[in-house]
C-alpha cells in the first residue's frame, strides 16, 4: 500500500505539521512518500528526507508552484496519484484549497480533518463543530484525506530518504497570485505555539488585551481570542481560536473571559492543560478546564503577571 503525504512549507522551512501528517500516515500502514511542491525549496526538500517512516521526497520545483495554487497543486497530484491509494495533506488552508479539487478530479469523496485512524479504509473525525465524533469507512479505492494535525503526535527527524526531482510542470493558466497581506509578529505563531493566552467577550474592549501581554511575554506565549471578541472588533480575525477560525493544542491554553461555546471549544479542547478564568462559576469552560479560577479576570490577570 502507497500513501502520498503532501508537505506544507514556506518554500523555505517545511512546516512542523507535517510531521504529525506523517504520523497518521504511519497509522494507515505502508509506503510513505512526500511530495514538495514550491520554488527554490530544496532546503524543504533536505528537511523532508528526515523525516521518519518517509521512504522517498519527490520534489516539484517551479515558479508555478511558488504560491502553491489549488489549481496547480491539484492538477500536480491527480497526475501523480495513479501509484498511490492514500492522498493526505494537513487540514490547513493550502490543503483545505485544493485537497477538495484533487478529490473532484479523482471522483471520489474526500474525508476531512481526520483525528484519528481504525484502518486503512476507516477512520476518525469531529463532526458538528466536534461536538460529536463520527468513524467512517471509505469504499472508494483512492482516499483523499486531510488531517487535523493536533490529533496527532510528531513524527521524528531521524530519517534517511531519497530525493527524487519531478520534471513535470502543472500549469493550469487560469489562476495567478496578486499579493500577501501577512501580520507580523514578534510572538510564537498561534497554530505552533506551546503556550497560547486567550482573551473573550469579557475582556470588554480591545485595550484591555495588554493585560494579556504580560503574562504571554512571561511565558512565551501566542496570544489569541475566540470568535465572540473578533466579532465585537476587540481583535483582528488572524487571532481567532475555533471552528471557523486556528485549531490549537498547546502544552497550556489559558482562556480569560471565555464562556466557552462550542464554536470555541472545537478549536483548543484538544490542549493538553487548559485554564480558565471566568467570574461565572457555571460558565461551559470550567467544563473542560483542568484548573479554573472563578475570579474577575481585572483583579486575577495582574495578580497572575506578578506572580510568575
Amino acid at each position: 500500500m502507497s500513501i502520498l503525504v503532501f508537505a506544507e512549507h514556506d518554500n523555505s522551512t517545511l512546516k512542523a505539521e507535517t510531521l504529525k501528517t506523517v504520523a497518521a500516515a504511519q497509522a494507515i500502514g505502508g509506503d510513505i512518500t512526500l511530495l514538495v511542491a514550491g520554488s527554490n525549496c530544496q532546503s524543504v526538500a533536505e528537511a523532508a528526507a528526515k523525516v521518519n517512516g518517509v521512504s522517498k521526497v519527490l520534489v516539484a520545483d517551479n515558479a508555478a508552484y511558488e504560491h502553491q495554487l489549488a489549481e496547480n497543486i491539484s492538477l500536480l497530484v491527480v497526475e501523480l496519484a495513479g501509484d498511490y491509494e492514500h492522498i493526505i495533506a494537513t487540514a490547513l488552508s493550502t490543503g483545505k484549497n485544493f485537497m477538495p479539487r484533487v478529490a473532484a478530479l479523482l471522483d471520489v469523496t474526500q474525508i476531512s480533518d481526520i483525528i484519528g485512524v481504525e484502518s486503512s479504509d476507516t477512520f476518525v473525525r469531529p463532526i458538528y463543530a466536534g461536538n460529536a465524533i463520527a468513524t467512517v469507512q471509505s469504499l472508494d479505492s483512492k482516499k483523499v484525506i486531510t488531517v487535523r494535525a493536533t490529533g496527532f503526535d510528531a513524527v521524528a527527524t531521524d530519517g534517511n530518504a531519497d530525493i527524487i526531482a519531478l520534471d513535470a510542470v502543472t500549469d493550469a493558466g487560469n489562476s495567478s497570485h496578486v499579493s500577501d497581506e501577512l501580520t507580523e509578529s514578534e510572538r510564537p505563531d498561534l497554530g505552533a505555539a506551546g503556550v497560547v493566552i486567550s482573551g473573550g467577550r469579557g475582556m470588554q474592549n480591545g485595550d484591555n488585551f495588554k493585560l494579556l501581554e504580560g503574562i504571554a511575554d512571561k511565558l512565551g506565549a501566542a496570544i489569541g481570542a475566540s470568535r465572540a471578541a473578533v466579532d465585537a472588533g476587540f481583535v483582528p480575525n488572524d487571532m481567532q481560536v475555533g471552528q471557523t477560525g486556528k485549531i490549537v493544542a498547546p502544552d497550556l491554553y489559558i482562556a480569560v473571559g471565555i464562556s466557552g461555546a462550542i464554536q470555541h471549544l472545537a478549536g483548543m479542547k484538544d490542549s493538553k492543560i487548559i485554564v480558565a478564568i471566568n467570574k461565572d462559576p457555571e460558565a461551559p469552560i470550567f467544563q473542560v478546564a483542568d484548573y479554573g479560577i472563578v475570579a474577575d479576570l481585572f483583579d486575577a490577570l495582574p495578580e497572575l503577571e506578578a506572580s510568575l
